[in-house]
């Protein structure tokens, strides 16, 4: 078992990440901190794919909180109906538009704490949205990030909070840009199925027992 507190073997790993994803960003298409907001909650077990489909039909007909929260529970469906858990989604979705207008001015608090007083946000979702939108010292563990985490022998919480932790531990600086080397790194090269370890550039010092 790895030593999580080996400094020198987490500077190697931060330092291949930074240097193989130098300007990572998320891959979810918004414009403003509304639509990055509403995208990240509906990324929840969603691929940013999927929900890059969905989003510019629904910010055309609801492209603010005041117009979002006036929306059906129907047009909602309609619009978000390809994606998971749409039924919950929908609910979140006018619940925190609400939010918004009543207690922020329509605007999105850049506050983790307030961030997660809304309706369907999340830790994670809260870390993501200040990640891009200030580049906050946060890492944010979602599934890709948990994986490849375990994979390389950085955490071996059982919880994305304890992951997060070990992860904040161990990198210390970097964490928005390493949040997301980490997501691109897990959505296409070390993937849940079939990781591509002859294309890896941490094969070196990986940890995992599905290594090839």
């Amino acid at each position: 078992m790895v030593n999580l507190l080996d400094n020198g073997r987490c500077e190697e790993i931060k330092t291949l990440f930074l240097q193989h994803y130098p300007d990572s960003k998320t891959e979810l298409n918004f414009r403003n901190p509304f639509e990055l907001l509403v995208s990240v909650v509906l990324s929840a077990q969603c691929t940013d794919k999927r929900v890059n489909i969905i989003t510019p039909q629904l910010f055309r007909e609801f492209p603010t909180p005041s117009d979002m929260q006036r929306a059906s529970t129907e047009d909602l469906h309609r619009l978000i109906g390809s994606c998971s858990f749409y039924q919950n989604k929908a609910k979140y979705l006018q619940n925190l538009s609400k939010q918004l207008i009543e207690d922020f001015s329509g605007e999105v608090p850049l506050d983790r704490e307030l961030l997660q007083k809304l309706s369907g946000v999340g830790r994670k979702t809260a870390n993501v949205v200040l990640i891009e939108l200030k580049g906050s010292n946060f890492m944010a563990v979602d599934t890709h990030v948990f994986r490849t985490s375990h994979r390389l022998g950085l955490s071996y919480a059982k919880n994305v909070d304890k992951t997060e932790k070990d992860l904040e531990n161990c990198f210390k600086t970097d964490l928005a840009r390493l949040h997301q080397a980490m997501v691109l790194f897990g959505r296409y090269i070390c993937k849940a199925k079939n990781p591509e370890c002859d294309n890896c550039f941490l094969y070196r010092v990986c940890e995992s027992s599905d290594k090839r």
